[in-house]
Order: structure tokens, then sequence, then C-alpha cells
């Protein structure tokens, strides 16, 4: 039996969302998407029309809340990688940070879940794609300072974040679910 590291990748990261991830993901409302564990939690907020991610500019404490973890998984984890390396291009100068990759924050729950089913897809077909050799080759200039780092290296760490962060999902799901954290 051969077995490629193509196969390898894609199928840890196909096992994660399918086994673990997408099924944590069912049912989620938009009261636990915006569910605040702790007051002044990153989140996503209303911006000109549509939707942003907080971060340390905002000056809020770092814990999160559910929509936070899923739109940096969604938005700026697999989608600013999938929409760069697998997408429209739009702009050849243009490296995997160049907000231009990052697809709008979602503002709902099953906006949420429907953005990371279809940039997955997007992301895991590009990957597979690629095969061995294109796992080996360098991630070339859309990397940015990654350039000369192989693309299983960004693969990895893709899927290192999405676990990462998809564990505390489930985590903050748990604590919404019994009534969030009790004062020590």
């Amino acid at each position: 039996m051969t077995v490629t590291w193509t196969e390898l990748l894609v199928d840890q990261l196909d096992f994660y969302m399918n086994a673990h991830l997408l099924p944590r993901l069912e049912g989620l409302t938009d009261d636990e998407y915006f569910w605040e564990p702790v007051v002044g939690s990153w989140s996503v907020r209303p911006d000109n029309g549509g939707w942003r991610m907080d971060d340390a500019a905002d000056g809020r404490d770092h814990l999160t809340t559910i929509g936070w973890r899923l739109s940096h998984i969604a938005v700026s984890n697999l989608g600013s990688r999938a929409m760069c390396f697998f997408g429209d291009d739009p702009s050849d100068d243009a490296d995997m940070f160049d907000p231009r990759y990052l697809p709008p924050v979602p503002g709902s729950a099953a906006d949420a879940v429907q953005l990371l089913e279809a940039i997955y897809g997007r992301w895991r077909d590009g990957i597979a794609s690629l095969g061995d050799d294109g796992l080996a080759a360098p991630i070339g200039a859309k990397g940015g300072p990654f350039a000369n780092d192989p693309m299983a290296a960004l693969v990895l760490h893709v899927s290192r974040e999405t676990m990462h962060h998809g564990g505390e999902i489930g985590v903050l799901r748990d604590l919404y679910r019994d009534g969030g954290i009790a004062p020590a």
C-alpha cells in the first residue's frame, strides 16, 4: 500500500473537521456565537455595515467569544490562505497576509458555519491537488516572510490552528450550556 503525505495531511484535517469540529457546531445559536464568557471578551462586532473581529488595538482582554474563534478559523486562518493560494488572485504582489484575501467576517452563527464549510472545502481541495511535490516545494512569494518554507509547513500550521481554536469552541459551548464561568 502506498501512502502519500498529501493523503495523510488531508485525511488528518478531514477527520478533525468531520468527526469533531463540524458536529460540535450543529445547532449553534446567535446567542452562543456572541456570548461573552467575561465582560470585554474579544468578539465580532458591527462595523460600517459589515462585521469586524476585535483585536489587541481594541484594549479588551484576550478571552474570546465563540464568534471570534469561529471567525478566526474561517476568515483569517483557513480563509486567507485558501483565497491566497486557491482563490481569485487580487494581485500578483500580494502575500497571504494581504487583507484582500480575507473573506467577510460573518455576523451570525449560521453564516459563520456556512463560511467555514465553504472555505474549508476550497482549502482541502487545493491542498489535495498539490501532491507530495507541491507540498515539498517552497511556498514562494505569497508566503511573505515564510516564502522559503515548504507548503507542508503552512498546511500543518493551518491544521494546528484549526484544531486548537476548534477545541476552544467546544469548551466555550460547554460553558455556555452549563451556565457560564462561576465566580472564584
